[in-house]
């Protein structure tokens, strides 16, 4: 499990990618890149970092499932991801 700081840190920098994306897009379309040295830094996109909706954990990422190769194998184990058996990993 991911510690509830590193989790808090990340909906922060999704809320504030959220809030300057208007913004910074117009800014790049200008091509103002002063302004865009200006925003604050989590901000942007590249800040932002995948983790696993069930266990937080950062490493292992799966983009398909969103989640971790733990909880995948884990969960295809158990029969609840349809179509994936031991043997097609």
């Amino acid at each position: 499990m991911a510690k509830e700081s590193m989790k808090a840190r990340e909906v922060k920098r999704q809320k504030l990618v959220a809030k300057y994306a208007k913004k910074r897009a117009e800014l790049k379309a200008a091509g103002d890149y002063v302004g865009l040295a200006r925003l604050p830094r989590n901000s942007s996109r590249v800040r932002l970092h995948n983790r696993c909706k069930l266990t937080g954990r950062p490493k292992g990422y799966m983009r398909q499932f969103g989640v971790s190769r733990i909880t995948f194998r884990e969960m295809a184990n158990n029969g609840l991801i349809p179509g994936v058996t031991k043997a097609s990993w």
